[in-house]
């Protein structure tokens, strides 16, 4: 999934105090933000497939770091540790520490068999991309939901706080398009992780949102 992991973070913001929108978007895609890096390291491993018909054009060889369910775990416990600093409520650190691990678990379910449970461990996926239609339809009905529930929850705060929302969705949108439409393999592992480095504008447009949204008062 791309922009399901953001749909998780829109809806858990509602529920929290704390973190802000821009933290929980980094929770959400924490594996795919330490993912280009270590494809860039050469630690994780994938295969571009040139005139390949599957979606996406690319075979994950090996990225247990990144996307291993019991990485994730141990990364959701370390950054919930780091980043609240004693400030959170244990509820807060719940959910941020489960939009860490629901990345696997999205993954999973769109993902053919490649999702690692640990490093060398099973790997598994129920591979919903074989079936486009469906994979596309649910994860644009999921994010619309989780936005809708944004929404409700929030008020712009002058015309600020409509384009830094919407520019952020467009943004995102486009790339989805462009994702799912189709279209060749990037010319190499190393533009593929360079621009898999893009993914660390999102926490930084959730923060510019977060800034520029006020709460609804229940």
């Amino acid at each position: 999934m791309f922009i399901g992991h953001y749909a998780l973070a829109f809806a858990a913001r509602p529920r929290v105090k704390q973190p802000g929108l821009g933290t929980l978007i980094f929770a959400a895609a924490w594996a795919d933000l330490l993912w280009p890096i270590l494809l860039l390291l050469g630690i994780e491993k994938v295969q571009l497939l040139a005139g390949s018909r599957q979606h996406p054009p690319m075979d994950f060889l090996s990225y247990p770091w990144s996307h291993s369910l019991v990485l994730d775990v141990v990364w959701a416990l370390l950054l919930a540790l780091v980043l609240s600093r004693g400030r959170w409520t244990r509820r807060e650190q719940v959910i941020f520490g489960a939009l860490v691990v629901s990345h696997w678990v999205l993954d999973w379910a769109t993902h053919r068999p490649d999702m690692p449970l640990w490093p060398g461990g099973a790997r598994y996926g129920l591979g919903l991309w074989n079936h486009m239609a469906a994979a596309v339809t649910i994860e644009v009905l999921l994010f619309a939901a989780c936005l809708a529930t944004y929404l409700r929850a929030t008020r712009a705060r002058g015309r600020a706080g409509h384009v830094s929302l919407w520019s952020f969705v467009a943004f995102i949108g486009l790339i989805y398009v462009a994702d799912v439409t189709g279209g060749p393999p990037p010319p190499s592992v190393t533009a593929l992780g360079i621009f898999g480095l893009m993914g660390w504008l999102g926490p930084l447009w959730g923060r510019w949102i977060e800034g520029t949204r006020d709460p609804v008062e229940a």
